[in-house]
């Protein structure tokens, strides 16, 4: 992999987690529409505009390619599955007033996909990364027991968007990037289509109901939610799924500010020390990248005998 590829690869990543980050305050300024509408509005939004810049891109060649390979689109469905299991959790826990415990999945989102790496695609990782691993375990334990509440939040965000993050890694460069969303948003059309209706049924459509600016917010849900995610699958395919995973922390930490300092959720003592572990995980986790880079230039300088 070129140097140039890496450097890309890494902005990409980044600038999809500086946008996850922002997310919660878009989704807010969306109620009084609940997180069922807004996922649906999201999937169908989502298709028309990757449509688009199929179009715009002349992509649909390579599209249909994909879809005459079953092994790629069997990928691009369980991608899709990930990807709303993930949204609808997010927004339920955004919608709902758990903006920090969505942070908390985030902020161990890494650490398991490091792990992903390690148990699937054999990648190596070293003591120090082991340790944080180790402090990260320990930090749900704390949260479960102390604070009295399962983080099902956090651990079904954490464990839907790991996994996503791998079936991209094996999809890999066989699918661009907005071929996959669109495929991905493809699948999940009639869940779209069923939630709307029962919806419709129950609370009410919301969308053009409320004022102007709010349906104009809701018809942007689509550009929002495929922008960062083309991002993230352009970067996963440049750079190695451990650092995606040590990138990831630009979103939780985005998140927690959200939730704690604008929004004013509670954070007893006992979800403090939660925290402070997990932070604790993440130093160890941080802390061996120089140390290791130091010792791959030490080694690097010494002339083979």
């Amino acid at each position: 992999m070129s140097v140039s590829t890496s450097r890309s690869g890494i902005l990409y990543t980044i600038g999809a987690y500086l946008l996850w980050g922002a997310l919660p305050l878009y989704f807010l300024a969306l109620v009084p529409t609940g997180p069922w509408e807004v996922v649906a509005w999201r999937v169908l939004l989502s298709f028309v505009f990757c449509g688009i810049l199929l179009t715009v891109t002349r992509g649909w060649p390579a599209l249909i390619a994909i879809i005459r390979q079953p092994r790629l689109l069997g990928w691009t469905a369980l991608a899709g599955v990930l990807i709303y299991v993930n949204w609808q959790t997010f927004l339920i826990g955004t919608l709902t007033g758990h903006v920090i415990e969505t942070s908390l999945g985030y902020f161990i989102n890494p650490i398991f996909t490091v792990l992903l790496g390690v148990f699937v695609l054999r990648e190596r990782i070293r003591r120090l990364q082991w340790i944080a691993i180790a402090v990260a375990a320990l930090a749900v334990v704390v949260i479960v027991v102390a604070y009295g509440a399962f983080p099902w939040i956090a651990l079904t965000l954490t464990a839907s968007f790991g996994i996503y993050g791998l079936v991209k890694k094996q999809i890999g460069a066989a699918v661009d990037a907005i071929s996959g969303l669109t495929l991905e948003s493809f699948w999940l059309i009639p869940i779209a289509v069923v939630t709307l209706i029962v919806v419709a049924q129950t609370d009410g459509i919301t969308l053009g109901q409320v004022s102007p600016l709010h349906t104009l917010l809701v018809a942007g849900a689509g550009v929002a939610t495929a922008v960062p995610l083309l991002l993230f699958a352009a970067g996963t395919r440049r750079i190695d799924l451990s650092l995606v995973g040590m990138l990831q922390f630009i979103t939780p930490v985005m998140q927690f500010v959200v939730g704690w300092a604008l929004l004013g959720e509670p954070m007893p003592l006992e979800r403090w020390i939660g925290f402070i572990i997990v932070w604790i995980a993440i130093l160890v986790f941080v802390a061996d990248l120089p140390i290791h880079n130091g010792r791959s230039r030490a080694a690097a300088s010494v002339d083979p005998v």
